[in-house]
């Protein structure tokens, strides 16, 4: 009986938003001040770091508001011939749920790809430090975006507007390195930020000490990537000597089995 009425609900519901009766994406923009309030202050970022510059965060925020919604009416058809205070309090968890569920999957795929930007990011200083040799830091910071992997791009974007916008602090550095929580990234960026201050005279010498300092993280990335390759070739030669020994053992097994039928 319940998903009968389950059936009903969700058919006579898209029914009338197909038609245009109910039109969950009108509704949804005409109170999207309100609904703003729900976004998350890194959904932007996360959005671009997985789908990169082109995706468009505000669209995808609007499809996790059309999922929650969905969701509780759904779950009100589901309950309407019994509803009441305790059933009202489940729809809306469950739309809650729904509309959190996308923002939790592009938050761990970006905690997941946290070991990827732990490999890159010294290679990308090290090209970094190559262009602050001939501009100051916020020209060299901006001319290297382009060339920059992917998923800094964004991240070294708003570093640069917030610089070019008279954020003269070390906040926008940080922030960086918040974005980018992996190994040195706020020693780095603190780094960065003292040479972006430091007079002429002094730039050859911060310069030596930055460029130790990538040599270092560049190190320790070689040795995590030979690392890994040394756990994968062990993992894979421990994988064929148990396929090999498993083999060997039903081989005899069957050859015990054949000679005592003998």
């Amino acid at each position: 009986m319940y998903l009968e009425i389950l059936a009903m609900g969700v058919i006579v519901f898209f029914i009338m938003n197909y038609t245009g009766r109910i039109n969950a994406n009108k509704f949804i923009t005409d109170n999207q001040a309100y609904f703003q309030k729900l976004k998350e202050d890194d959904w932007d970022f996360y959005v671009r770091a997985k789908y990169g510059e082109n995706a468009d965060p505000n669209a995808m925020f609007n499809k996790r508001l059309r999922n929650g919604l969905i969701g509780i009416v759904a779950v009100l058809f589901f309950f309407i011939s019994e509803l009441n205070y305790i059933y009202i309090l489940v729809a809306l968890f469950a739309g809650i749920a729904l509309f959190k569920l996308d923002y939790i999957n592009i938050k761990s795929f970006y905690k997941r790809h946290l070991h990827q930007i732990d490999i890159l990011l010294p290679y990308y200083l090290k090209g970094l430090e190559i262009l602050i040799q001939h501009y100051t830091v916020p020209v060299a910071l901006a001319k290297s975006i382009d060339d920059a992997p992917e998923i800094f791009k964004l991240g070294l974007k708003q570093l640069v507007e917030q610089i070019n916008a008279g954020d003269s602090s070390i906040e926008p550095y940080m922030q960086f390195a918040r974005d980018y929580p992996v190994r040195d990234s706020m020693r780095m960026m603190r780094l960065l930020y003292r040479l972006s201050l430091g007079r002429q005279e002094r730039k050859q010498e911060q310069l030596v000490a930055f460029s130790k300092t990538i040599s270092n993280l560049q190190l320790k990335a070689r040795e995590t990537k030979y690392k890994e390759r040394l756990e994968k070739m062990e993992s894979k030669t421990m994988s064929m000597l148990v396929s090999t020994g498993l083999g060997v053992m039903i081989l005899l097994v069957l050859a015990v089995m054949m000679m005592i039928n003998v």
